[in-house]
Parts: C-alpha cells; sequence; structure tokens
C-alpha cells in the first residue's frame, strides 16, 4: 500500500527561510519543548539533557509519530504530534509519518478501561489512505516520508517476538494505571495489549530514530522503544510527549463519540463556531498546541488577556481565525468571523443557508440525516432532547415532527438549512 507524498495545503504559509538550516540549540529547545507534557520533571530534564546533545550534532535528526488508522476522522485532538512533527520539519529535520498499519490490528490501549475492538486489515488500509490525506493538511507532504510498520513488524518470526519480551516483565506492565486498575478490578487483561507496547518500541528499533513524539499516555510505550534500542547497540531516542488536548466542554478528552470534538475536516462556520464555545480556561492550550503561533507570540496573547487590553471574547476569535486559516485560508476564517457574530451574537437567521430539496412534508429526523445535516438519527434524538434543534426559530421536541418546503431549520447554534420544493 503505498500512498504518494502531497504538497501540504499550508501553502499559504510557507516555511521561513531562517528555518531551512540548524537553528540555535536554545530556540530549537524552545520551540520543540513548548505545549510538552511528561508527567514528571526527572524526564523532562533528561530528555532536555539528551535533545541538547543530539542538536549540538548539527545535523537534520531522524523523527517521526505512529498513527494507527483506527478511524476515518480525525479532530484537533489527533493534529497534536502532526503539530510538533511540523515544528521539526520546519527546523529543518526529516520527520516521518508512520501508519500503524499492524500495530492498528490491536489497537493503543493507552488511553482506555477495556480492550480495543481488533479491526480488520482491510478497514485499517482504507483508513490509512484517510489519515495520510488529512495529515497533508498539516505536514509539508513533500518533505515527508511515509512508512508502514506492517513492513518490518509482519516478519518477526515467533523466536523474534519471544526474544523482544524477554527485555520486560509482566510487573511493568501492571504497573501502567489503565491495566493496574483492570486488574485490580478483574476486568480482562489481554496479552495482546502487552504486545501493542512491544511492537510499538520495535519501530523505534526499525526506524532508527532520534526522537518520537506521542501522546502523554503513550509515555510507557515511547521508553519501552529507548530500551529495545539500547539492546540493539542503538542509541537511545529522546521522547517527546504532548497532554491530551481537551474537547469543547473544557473537561473531558476531546472526542468524537463524546460529542466534544472539533474535526480537521469540518466546514469553517461549523470549526469557527465550535472553537468559540470552548471555555476560556482552555484557550491558551490551544494556542498553544493547535496553532501555529511561536511561544513567544502566545505569551503576547497571554499578557494581553492578564493586562486586560485583549478580552476573553476577542482572544477566542483569534484562537478561531488562527485554527480556521490553518485548515483552510485567512479570507475564509474571516468570513466565518463574519457569520458568527451574525448568527450567533446577533442571533441573525443568514440570508444565505444550505438548502435541502423535498418532496412532500417529511419527519424531521429522517430530512437531517438524509441531508447529512446530523450525522445518525440517534444524533438527532439527542440533539433534540438538548433543545439544540428549532424550526422556523421554534425550538423543537419531537424528532419525529413533520417538516415541509420553505421551512427553516438550525441545529445547534451554527448549523442552518433551508427546505425547497423538489420541483422549484
Amino acid at each position: 500500500m503505498t500512498i504518494p507524498g502531497k504538497k501540504s495545503s499550508n501553502a499559504a504559509m510557507p516555511l521561513p527561510k531562517s528555518t531551512r538550516s540548524m537553528a540555535p540549540i536554545d530556540a530549537q529547545i524552545g520551540i520543540i519543548f513548548s505545549g510538552v507534557e511528561f508527567g514528571d520533571d526527572r524526564t523532562h530534564v533528561t530528555m532536555e539533557r539528551e535533545l541538547r546533545e543530539l542538536l549540538a550534532e548539527d545535523r537534520p535528526l531522524k523523527v517521526y509519530a505512529g498513527f494507527d488508522p483506527t478511524s476515518v476522522d480525525l479532530h484537533l485532538g489527533h493534529t497534536l504530534p502532526m503539530r510538533k512533527l511540523r515544528q521539526f520539519q520546519e527546523l529543518g529535520h526529516k520527520i516521518t509519518f508512520l501508519v500503524g498499519n499492524f500495530t492498528g490490528l490491536v489497537g493503543d490501549p493507552s488511553d482506555k478501561n477495556k480492550a480495543r475492538p481488533m479491526l480488520t486489515p482491510e478497514r485499517l488500509a482504507e483508513n490509512a489512505r484517510t489519515y495520510a490525506d488529512q495529515a497533508f493538511r498539516i505536514l509539508d507532504g513533500e518533505r515527508t516520508a511515509i512508512k508502514y510498520n506492517a513492513d518490518w513488524l509482519s516478519k518477526l518470526t515467533f523466536t523474534d517476538v519471544v526474544n523482544l519480551c524477554s527485555k520486560f516483565t509482566v510487573a511493568q506492565f501492571l504497573e501502567r494505571d489503565n491495566f493496574s486498575k483492570r486488574w485490580e478490578n478483574h476486568d480482562a487483561v489481554y496479552l495482546s495489549e502487552f504486545m501493542y507496547a512491544i511492537m510499538q518500541a520495535y519501530d523505534a528499533v526499525a526506524l532508527e530514530t532520534d526522537v518520537q513524539i506521542g501522546g502523554s499516555d503513550q509515555l510507557f510505550n515511547l521508553m519501552a522503544g529507548r530500551t529495545l534500542q539500547r539492546d540493539a547497540g542503538q542509541r537511545p531516542q529522546v521522547v517527546v510527549t504532548l497532554p491530551i488536548l481537551v474537547g469543547t466542554d473544557g473537561h473531558e478528552r476531546m472526542s468524537k463519540s463524546t460529542g466534544n470534538s472539533i474535526g480537521i475536516n469540518d466546514a469553517p462556520n461549523d470549526m469557527y463556531g465550535k472553537v468559540m464555545s470552548i471555555p476560556d480556561s482552555a484557550t491558551l492550550d490551544f494556542f498553544t498546541l493547535v496553532t501555529r503561533l511561536s511561544p513567544s507570540e502566545v505569551g503576547d496573547v497571554r499578557d494581553a488577556i492578564e493586562g486586560g487590553s485583549l478580552t476573553s471574547m476577542g482572544a477566542k476569535k483569534r484562537l478561531a481565525k488562527e485554527i480556521v486559516a490553518a485548515f483552510y485560508n485567512a479570507d475564509q476564517s474571516t468570513e466565518s468571523q463574519t457569520y458568527f457574530e451574525a448568527t450567533i451574537q446577533r442571533q441573525e437567521t443568514p440570508d444565505k443557508m444550505r438548502e435541502f430539496p423535498i418532496d412532500e412534508a417529511q419527519p424531521l429526523n429522517r430530512v437531517l440525516t438524509e441531508s447529512a445535516l446530523v450525522a445518525s438519527g440517534g444524533e438527532v434524538r439527542r440533539l433534540v432532547k438538548q433543545g439544540a434543534v428549532s424550526v422556523n426559530e421554534e425550538r423543537i421536541s419531537d424528532f419525529t415532527r413533520e417538516v415541509k418546503p420553505g421551512d427553516e431549520i438550525r441545529v445547534g447554534r451554527h448549523k442552518f438549512l433551508r427546505l425547497t420544493a423538489s420541483n422549484e
């Protein structure tokens, strides 16, 4: 399975000329360690010291992050390691986007309190194509190597696997928070889940990597890579771990299943509106983790908020524009802001809205799903129950209510649909 390189859609934001060669070490450290989270100071100090040693060699480092294609829809939370890869890329380092088409068969248990369902190779292959397409909205596709860990993991013999397993103890795995809780609750912990960490660790050996990027919940797996590299006679990789991005509720991990996610393929107006719904407490974290602002620029935003020259609303508007511009363009981000101010702040109904033709009166839930304004009937029921659906500015409590040509439907704060007659 091969996905050719593509040019990044961030063409409007070319790489600065000053970053095409190795920048000063302190400058690189400031960028690379912006927004990182290791869980303890000792690990942070160790990783920074080792990274400084690597950067002192004044050469492009081999940096990678792995992505298991277990779904087709990526949200901003998924993009954190991609953005960190982009930073390394802009600093002149060699990056690899690793598709976990073998580890994905098991699924990463790091953030789960139960085993993940196993996916088929066919499903993973289809998802992988989608992942790469979406990744190149952030990465420079012409300078990104794409590799697949099935290329080496599928070739390991049983003897190889036993040898890799001998480098770790069961006690080491049971010390992990999610495994220990399940063990204490007498819930199943499968050997295949232990194997996930070993497979991910072996990726570092196969790639002979200098740096690996991952979520803070993957720290165990990344450190296991250091163990196997050392055993293989390689220099242990530096690990760079990032925090878990909260969703629009400001508390729970961003996830499509909990309804608090911002999809990178969301329409511009939807993306802008969702960003505006995050709580003030999460604004600066979003600036740091999901925008292209430098650490000093984020510091300027923080100072402006604390000094009173920038309101919380103003900060979030800038954040929303930054995010929409990154995935679309500056003009679209401005249009999305205008749309938000009219429809949300001034509660105006937009003159221009999407239209959907119907022959005759139909149940609301059918119209919303067939028009793809809402993903499923279950989501329609949830939104109606929450009071988030209105017809002709009247809030709806019955998701089967009939709607007809001429009706205007509003879902949430920023989705609109005007029904027209099919013969018009």
